[in-house]
């Protein structure tokens, strides 16, 4: 059944600048505007993707935001008074997509424009400045997207330089994280899959989306180094143009987008039996809104970047029952007041939930960066008690003991994110005193720099984990 947003909810307004924009359990923090050329496509859009990357070494977040120009390294640690700290031009000048993921300290960033290269960018020297520390044409020009699982990367939609053959889809080693290798293109095991616009990668599985053709999901096998397809999922209700999809962390609840035609649901997808894909309900935030980017923080709170809509957060924890949890409209002129415009490359194109601070980052095509309160919408209201969670020893080797110190009981999660923003182990304990020790066996987590963090209904906390080997 499709989820309508109609005004018996309670909306409130935020402002900053003057600006007024409509909200839901979604307050406004900051906004950085960098950018001063609007692309080809005009209709003043100027931005695109964005990504978030914390260092553990001092505390600090950034956002990179992505734009016409190329791409802003833009401090969010305070969010109130975001700093752009350095900025690498692109090899085009004149981009409407800029796409971004990081791994340990290194930003890898593409474009689908004309005229593009391949760029990664050494973070490590934040708040001071950032490095280049390759640009190259060698494995690619172009692509459309990217995503970065384990040490793998992976692209979608490449564009090979002169002659070469271009890529549906293919796969990097970043054993060396600032010399990428190719491993394989989808191609070479199924020419018939013609392009991948964008990836969801969880450990060996790849959930493709293809555009019209539909969703695909393969397995690529590391040790072969060949792909295989598992199942596949087409001519579905309102099927459109496949665009982009995320995953539960149980991998039983797939929510994607179809970008176009204008206006269509996002879907939530029943992936439990990749035998039998059901479709367990559609999301609909306004008629005439088109779903563009959807991500899942905890467990079952799907963030979505709407054309025109803005920032939307939904409860898929009854996959069949999509919840609307809290809104952000970062375009005000249209969408949230029903003014759609018949070109709907306006409002918000992607976002970020993933800073150990709980801050949302959401990238507006004609208004710049949004750095957002989610807490309310989320149910979390963050806590700066020290002794919430205490680690010992920190560092730690295969072993962390850690004790919980506060009044809250129940189920709580532990997840452990590497210094990118990736979720690299989680579990759940359940905390039945005001005080209780726990344990938790790191041995499979390699030496490094992490952020912990320890979420239950009304609180939540990081901090900093070293593992030493």
């Amino acid at each position: 059944m499709s989820k309508f947003l109609f005004f018996f909810i309670s909306i409130v307004t935020c402002s900053l600048q003057a600006q007024i924009y409509p909200c839901y359990n979604i307050s406004l923090l900051g906004i950085v505007d960098p950018e001063t050329t609007v692309n080809w496509l005009g209709a003043g859009t100027k931005y695109s993707g964005c990504y978030g990357w914390y260092n553990p070494a001092d505390n600090r977040e950034y956002a990179i935001l992505g734009s016409t120009t190329g791409n802003h390294f833009i401090e969010v640690t305070d969010p109130a008074n975001p700093v752009v700290r350095d900025y690498v031009p692109g090899y085009t000048q004149n981009s409407l997509t800029r796409e971004i993921k990081t791994y340990h300290e290194y930003a890898y960033l593409v474009s689908d424009d004309g005229g593009s290269k391949f760029q990664i960018v050494d973070m490590s020297y934040l708040p001071d400045s950032v490095h280049v520390v390759y640009t190259s044409v060698n494995l690619f020009t172009r692509s459309h997207t990217l995503f970065i699982e384990g040490n793998k990367l992976y692209c979608g939609g490449v564009t090979r330089s002169g002659a070469l053959g271009n890529y549906s889809m293919a796969v990097y080693s970043l054993a060396d994280p600032a010399n990428p290798v190719l491993l394989r293109a989808l191609n070479e095991d199924y020419p018939s899959v013609g392009y991948v616009h964008d990836m969801f990668v969880k450990n060996d599985t790849v959930y493709a989306s293809t555009g019209s053709p539909g969703l695909f999901i393969f397995k690529y096998d590391s040790i072969a180094n060949t792909f295989s397809m598992l199942a596949s999922y087409s001519n579905y209700l309102q099927s459109g143009y496949n665009h982009s999809s995320y995953i539960t962390p149980d991998s039983k609840t797939l929510v994607f987008c179809d970008e176009g035609p204008p206006g269509l649901a996002a879907k939530v997808l029943d992936v439990s039996d990749l035998g039998n894909l059901d479709l367990s309900d559609t999301i609909v935030s306004h008629p005439g809104a088109t779903p563009h980017n959807p991500y899942i923080m905890d467990n079952y709170h799907v963030v979505m970047s709407y054309y025109q809509d803005g920032v939307y957060v939904y409860d898929v924890s009854d996959p069949s029952n999509a919840v609307l949890k809290g809104f952000f409209d970062t375009d005000p002129a249209h969408g949230d007041n029903d003014n759609y415009s018949t070109d709907p490359w306006m409002g918000c194109w992607g976002a970020y939930p993933y800073l150990p601070s709980g801050i949302l980052l959401a990238s507006d095509m004609q208004n710049g960066l949004f750095i957002l309160n989610i807490n309310a919408a989320v149910g979390l209201k963050k806590t700066t008690q020290e002794n919430f969670i205490r680690l010992f020893p920190n560092p730690s080797g295969d072993l962390l003991n850690f004790v919980v110190s506060n009044e809250e009981k129940g189920v709580l999660q532990m997840v452990i994110y590497d210094i990118a923003g990736k979720k690299i182990k989680e579990t759940e304990i359940n905390k039945t005193e005001n005080v209780m020790n726990f344990g938790m066996d790191i041995s499979d987590i390699a030496a490094g720099s992490y952020v912990i963090k320890l979420s239950g209904v009304i609180q939540s906390y990081s901090t900093k984990l070293v593992i030493t080997k």
